[in-house]
């Protein structure tokens, strides 16, 4: 019996598809190839920053600037958050740490810290950070820069700053060749705890302006009748009485400040007349956007666990905790009789054992010591620290 007749298949051709590229988004022809460069993560205090090695980056400084604003997303005038890097949007997420070896016989590292802007293009050299300062010593010693063989226990990184020409000493844990992150420190603005990073300035006064009082008083005027103290612990700081800005007790949070244009302009205007008046610039306008530093000082609430309230700004942005520059100089500010600082904080809360200061993340002791001849010889203060990631960071 003859088989039914059945048609012949014929094969259905789809047309070819398109890359996937081609299908989504237009690409150019030879998409250009990113450049990168070995590089870590690190949170320190309250901050998380970039960190390089020296001997990783280009010889010349002047080649560092694209590289720092690529691998962090900046400028980003637009959005401000910096999704195209690793910045947070923020200044104190907005940073990157140069750490090599020293030839100084009293430094074992050389570290230069640079702020970059969020929503500009501005890389700035002209400031220190010390809470980023608490990650210097163990990036150090994770990337072999300094050697602590393969014992347990507790080491010293001797560290020269070159944004302020000063000598801090890092003390810290060490396992294995490796720094401790894991321990029983908490520290307010950072959840959980970690391994205690003691860091010691050692005679930070003058650290850009070569004085402690720049301006040769405790008080100075700024902005027609704003009582200010000008002093340079760390970084040059600006201290300014939240009543001399008819702000209310207690102090705004970051948010209501940062929402009130008015406040945040007049601030800046101070900041800047500041500079000025402790010669960090030959005018107003062209003050550095680091230093100096301003901050709103207000009397603790009674009865308190701190001695004063702060409310800091950095790079133009409220500080969500406190810059551990600005608090070294509110410890020292708190000693000397007749500035701003000290007309807030209780006599009797002063001494050699530190000030606990309060700010919008929670509290911090900081502790300045003076010798005989009236000059602060330490600042001391503890902070955390831990490595996120190390790899390789990219930028276009």
């Amino acid at each position: 019996m003859a088989l039914p007749h059945r048609p012949a298949q014929t094969t259905l051709r789809l047309p070819r598809a398109l890359p996937l590229a081609r299908r989504h988004f237009h690409t150019s022809p030879r998409p250009r190839t990113q450049h990168s460069l070995p590089a870590s993560y690190y949170r320190g205090g309250t901050s998380r920053a970039i960190m390089f090695s020296r001997a990783d980056l280009p010889a010349s400084r002047a080649a560092w600037s694209p590289i720092f604003l690529g691998a962090l997303g900046s400028p980003d005038p637009q959005h401000g958050r910096q999704l195209d890097g690793l910045g947070g949007g923020i200044s104190s997420l907005s940073k990157v740490c140069v750490v090599g070896a020293s030839e100084r016989a009293d430094a074992d590292v050389e570290f230069t810290f640079v702020a970059v802007g969020v929503r500009d293009a501005e890389v700035d050299f002209s400031s220190n950070c010390g809470n980023m300062l608490a990650a210097v010593g163990p990036f150090a010693v994770d990337r072999g820069i300094v050697h602590v063989g393969e014992g347990d226990g507790e080491t010293v990184v001797r560290i020269f700053n070159t944004n302020t020409g000063k000598i801090i000493k890092a003390r810290f844990a060490v396992e294995g060749g490796e720094a401790v992150a894991r321990g029983g420190f908490a520290i307010d603005g950072v959840s959980g705890t970690g391994a205690k990073v003691e860091l010691a300035f050692l005679d930070p006064a003058g650290s850009k302006t070569g004085a402690l009082l720049p301006t040769s008083s405790p008080t100075t005027t700024l902005d027609t009748n704003v009582p200010a103290t000008c002093i340079d612990v760390g970084n040059p700081c600006v201290f300014v009485p939240a009543a001399a800005l008819g702000l209310p007790t207690p102090l705004p949070l970051p948010d209501a400040i940062d929402a009130d244009p008015a406040l945040l302009a007049r601030l800046e205007r101070i900041r800047r007349q500041a500079g000025k008046a402790m010669r960090l610039c030959a005018s107003a306008a062209d003050c550095p956007a680091s230093v100096p530093k301003i901050a709103v000082v207000s009397p603790a609430p009674q009865p308190s666990d701190v001695d004063l309230v702060v409310r800091a700004l950095s790079v133009g942005q409220p500080h969500r905790a406190v810059p551990i520059t600005v608090a070294l100089a509110l410890a020292a500010a708190s000693r000397i009789e007749g500035t701003v600082v000290s007309d807030v904080v209780p006599a009797k809360r002063v001494d050699e054992c530190g000030v606990t200061v309060g700010h919008p993340s929670g509290r911090l002791l900081v502790t300045a010591r003076f010798g005989k001849d009236g000059a602060v010889s330490e600042a001391t203060v503890f902070r955390t620290a831990r490595r996120l990631m190390m790899g390789t960071v990219f930028w276009k």
